[in-house]
Parts: structure tokens; C-alpha cells; sequence
């Protein structure tokens, strides 16, 4: 199973999970695609970039999208690391966890600079996509 990711790279938080997910990414089951990249709107034409602006998008090798924490879960189902994320999928806390996920998108360059003192990366690039 192959999973592409379309991140936001220009918010250090999305940035710092996709370094953790590529460390883990031994087995290449994940894609990184940063929506930022001046040449995303050519490369993916048939992508509504504001929908995947409004939340992290993956596209699986069959074509299923996954948005928000399920697409954030399978992402670290596919390096081994589910468990991490496998409680927000439970019926009762999903919910819950999906509106704090919306909330954290909608905010995440203020929410960042909370965090990290960054609101926005000058031009963060991952390494060894």
C-alpha cells in the first residue's frame, strides 16, 4: 500500500511531522508532496489546492483520498507507528478529535508560532523525500 501526502510546507508543525514521518518511512510507503511548491498547480492539476490547503489530503495508489486525522493516521499506520493516532479513530473520541483537528487546520500558522515561535517557514524543504 502506497500513500502520497499533500502538506502544507510552508507551516513549521506540518513540516515537523513530515520530517518524523520520512525518518520513519524505511519501507517507502509514503510520498511527500508539499502544496506550496511553485510548481504543485502544474504538477497536479486535477487537485483542488483550498481543499487541500484546508487540511492534509493523501491519495492512496488505487485513488481513495483520505483528509484530516484519517489521512494523518494511515500515514503512521504506514511506518509502523498507528497506534500513535489509533485512539482519535475510535467512534466516541473521533468526533471530538476531528472538530480539534479542523480548529488546529483552519489556525495552525498562529497555533505554530504559539509553538515554535514561527509562523511561517521562509521556504522549508524536507530532505530525503
Amino acid at each position: 500500500m502506497h500513500l502520497t501526502l499533500f502538506y502544507d510546507g510552508m507551516c513549521p508543525l506540518c513540516q515537523k511531522e513530515m520530517q518524523h514521518l520520512i525518518k520513519y518511512n524505511t519501507a517507502k510507503h509514503l510520498a511527500f508532496v508539499d502544496i506550496m511548491d511553485p510548481e504543485f498547480p502544474e504538477k497536479y492539476p486535477h487537485l483542488d489546492w483550498e481543499a487541500l490547503n484546508n487540511r492534509i489530503h493523501g491519495e492512496f495508489s488505487d485513488g481513495r483520498v483520505v483528509t484530516g486525522l484519517d489521512c494523518t493516521y494511515w500515514a503512521w499506520k504506514l511506518v509502523g507507528k498507528g497506534w500513535v493516532y489509533a485512539p482519535l479513530r475510535w467512534p466516541v473520541v473521533r468526533w471530538f478529535a476531528d472538530h480539534a483537528y479542523n480548529i488546529f487546520a483552519k489556525h495552525r500558522y498562529k497555533i505554530s508560532y504559539w509553538l515554535t515561535g514561527q509562523e511561517r517557514c521562509p521556504r522549508c524543504e524536507l530532505k530525503n523525500q
